[in-house]
């Protein structure tokens, strides 16, 4: 068993894509909280990812689902066709191959706990 305090979790910056999206001007910048370390688990891997006002992550796709719990702030979790506003106590659940970006909202931070399978491809753009 592990019991972690999320706030005793060390920061560092978020590898990865940092681009700007269309209508987002804040700074990029990214940080991650790796609550399950490499080895720790052999179906998952968790972390929070903390973005600085208007910032987000860039297009992406995983090639499995991925599920987002939102822990401060508020932001935005867009599909090419959806965007919807999350706030924290919302879980959104994104399904394998959906493109998507999330981040926070212009005038807001955000941090948000992402869980998805160990060995997952991440493809940006």
């Amino acid at each position: 068993m592990k019991v972690v305090t999320l706030k005793d979790i060390p920061t560092l910056p978020a590898p990865g894509a940092a681009e700007r999206t269309a209508g987002w001007t804040g700074p990029v910048e990214r940080t991650r909280q790796t609550i399950l370390e490499a080895g720790e688990s052999k179906d998952f891997t968790c972390s929070i990812v903390n973005f600085s006002q208007g910032c987000n992550t860039g297009w992406h796709i995983h090639d499995c689902d991925q599920i987002l719990i939102v822990t401060s702030g508020s932001g935005i979790v867009a599909m090419e066709n959806e965007q919807r506003e999350i706030n924290v106590g919302d879980v959104a659940h994104i399904k394998a191959g959906e493109r998507h970006w999330h981040g926070a909202k212009a005038d807001s931070t955000m941090g948000h706990i992402t869980i998805m399978l160990v060995g997952a491809d991440t493809k940006w753009g």
